[in-house]
């Protein structure tokens, strides 16, 4: 049993962010089952869904920015707000050429989001409760190259796409359990 002795920005950033991967695993959750829903065609609620995303992305990419300005730089989560807000526009504009056009999208999205939050979760490692997120973003990485190769399949589909919210949701909620200890500056 370890302790992580917590000095108050680290246990400031980690409540935050404690919140943050809460909200982060119900929107996840919620978006998938909704998605599963109409992930078999690109109908409104689909493309809806599949803009919704990444925007949330930014949002919360901002409020992590915010919070964790004293413990570290974020300029990677600067670099992740611009990649989702560009995801939103480049995905809105795919739909009109399929699912194989927003599966390409998405799935560069998912490699390069993947990336910064595997770089994220090691710079802040001493934190705590980081190890959900350094795998998340290797399993992201890797799911993001499966969409790409999976663009080019006979009948793609978007459910991989709607699937690919779950773990990550998952992965939010483990690590805001761990940050607990952290959170609460022991």
């Amino acid at each position: 049993m370890s302790t992580i002795a917590a000095s108050p920005d680290i246990s400031g950033t980690a409540s935050a962010l404690r919140r943050l991967y809460f909200v982060r695993f119900a929107f996840a959750i919620v978006w998938a089952l909704v998605m599963f829903t109409t992930a078999s065609n690109l109908g409104p609620l689909a493309v809806a869904l599949l803009v919704l995303y990444p925007l949330f992305d930014v949002a919360a990419a901002i409020i992590d920015a915010r919070a964790s300005r004293t413990t570290g730089s974020p300029a990677l989560l600067y670099v992740n707000i611009a990649v989702s807000l560009i995801t939103a526009i480049g995905v809105a504009i795919a739909c009109a050429s399929g699912i194989p056009a927003v599966l390409r999208v998405w799935g560069a999205w998912a490699v390069v989001a993947g990336l910064v939050q595997l770089i994220v979760g090691v710079t802040r490692r001493k934190m705590g409760g980081q190890w959900p997120m350094i795998i998340s973003g290797g399993i992201s990485v890797l799911a993001g190259a499966s969409f790409i190769v999976g663009a080019s399949a006979d009948s793609p589909t978007l459910i991989n796409a709607a699937g690919y919210a779950i773990p990550g949701g998952i992965f939010f909620l483990i690590s805001a359990f761990r940050l607990g200890r952290a959170a609460k500056g022991n």
